[in-house]
């Protein structure tokens, strides 16, 4: 598989612009179908529901908000944002929004368990997509890597402490946590390698070379 580090806009803009776009528009759904699910989410959106509880905001526009205030934890860890950065702000949100709208609330029992299966695949596809995109890392993603560069410590340790510190926040403002989140948990990372390499924008091995950058993710 290529590597996912930042390519620039005008590298082939009409064909991965798009498939940005399209990625995150997916992303912000399959979030809306796992709340929609009523069996737990993953633990941002734990921490969207919580907040949701106690704002007259709405889903969507509290996880927009959210990546402004993620965006600016930027500023001391020396991350800077790209233009993926800031669509992933503008179209999560939204489609997250559409998809509360579009789908019904009073599913049977099923009908709530094939949609928790189906958007979770459903995410790690959505990921695949705008990551192999390669325009740079959303607000959330980049708050990861910049704690990991400034701390010595790795990804992995560092993503679990910010993602079990947004759940119980989230959890403590009343959000809800079931057996979704921990299938998203157990299963978002294998379902978004499998489908990675169909998706990631590849150059030729020059310019691979020649260009690096921030990482997506």
């Amino acid at each position: 598989m290529p590597p996912l580090t930042y390519v620039p806009l005008g590298e082939r803009p009409f064909r991965r612009f798009p498939q940005l776009l399209l990625g995150l528009a997916l992303y912000g759904f399959s979030l809306s179908a796992m709340v929609r699910s009523s069996l737990g989410v993953n633990p941002w959106s734990v921490l969207y529901e919580g907040l949701e509880r106690h704002t007259p905001l709405s889903f969507g526009m509290i996880s927009a908000l959210l990546g402004v205030l993620v965006l600016l934890l930027w500023i001391p860890l020396k991350q800077k944002p790209t233009l993926g950065t800031f669509a992933n702000i503008l179209v999560v949100g939204s489609s997250s929004d559409l998809g509360l709208w579009l789908i019904p609330a009073d599913l049977g029992a099923v009908e709530r368990v094939g949609l928790l299966l189906g958007c979770v695949v459903l995410n790690g596809l959505s990921i695949a997509v705008y990551v192999g995109a390669r325009f740079g890392p959303g607000p959330r993603d980049g708050l990861m890597t910049g704690m990991s560069a400034v701390t010595k410590r790795s990804i992995g340790l560092v993503r679990t402490l910010i993602e079990l510190t947004v759940l119980a926040v989230g959890w403590t403002l009343g959000g809800s946590v079931g057996v979704g989140t921990v299938a998203y948990a157990l299963l978002v990372g294998p379902v978004t390698q499998f489908f990675l390499p169909w998706f990631a924008y590849r150059r030729d091995s020059g310019r691979e070379a020649a260009a690096p950058g921030p990482a997506a993710a």
